[in-house]
């Protein structure tokens, strides 16, 4: 068993050794890298822009990473650009409209722009999440608006990208926080 053990992991590194620049494994190009709007403290997940990363122009391919208590940004709506999220492992939860739903691994959540859904996903489990998030590049048109976050909301405007007339959507319970870095009231 050890002996194939070993066998094994040498033929892996053989073969990533022989392969062209545009094959990769997204953990060689995760970062440790976090993000946070401006002006707050507040970080998000780490990951990967694969596309970026690829070269590609006119997709968005984006690899993350969601310790427990993380989320991936401030929930947020897009009037043109569109997203895809798949789920490769953990169970987070996707909120949606102030509503949480339990995810778990082959999941998709399929965010057409336009529809005024603002999302978000929550890692409240004490697992890494790991998962896809997919969209387009650089839409001049694109818009958001920020529901929970007023003041965002100005600074997109004062950008001229506040989507002004987004839907109007009646918000649920939750607070689009992770249970474990909720603000304390």
């Amino acid at each position: 068993m050890e002996l194939s053990l070993t066998i094994r992991v040498v033929n892996e590194r053989k073969s990533r050794v022989n392969r062209p620049d545009f094959i990769k494994h997204c953990e060689e190009l995760r970062t440790n890298e976090t993000f946070s709007y401006p002006g707050d403290t507040e970080t998000f997940g780490t990951g990967a822009s694969l596309g970026r990363k690829f070269g590609l122009e006119r997709v968005a391919i984006n690899y993350e990473v969601l310790e427990p208590g993380d989320r991936s940004s401030w929930p947020h709506a897009h009037k043109v650009a569109e997203e895809f999220i798949f789920i490769l492992e953990g169970s987070p939860q996707v909120w949606i409209d102030g509503i949480v739903y339990d995810l778990k691994p082959g999941d998709c959540v399929g965010l057409p722009g336009g529809a005024g859904h603002a999302h978000t996903l929550i890692n409240n489990s004490k697992e890494n999440v790991r998962a896809l998030v997919m969209g387009e590049c650089h839409v001049p048109t694109d818009k958001i608006f920020y529901p929970m976050h007023p003041a965002r909301d100005q600074k997109m405007r004062e950008r001229g990208a506040f989507w002004e007339n987004h839907p109007k959507m009646d918000l649920g319970d939750h607070d689009g926080w992770s249970d474990l870095k909720r603000p304390k009231a």
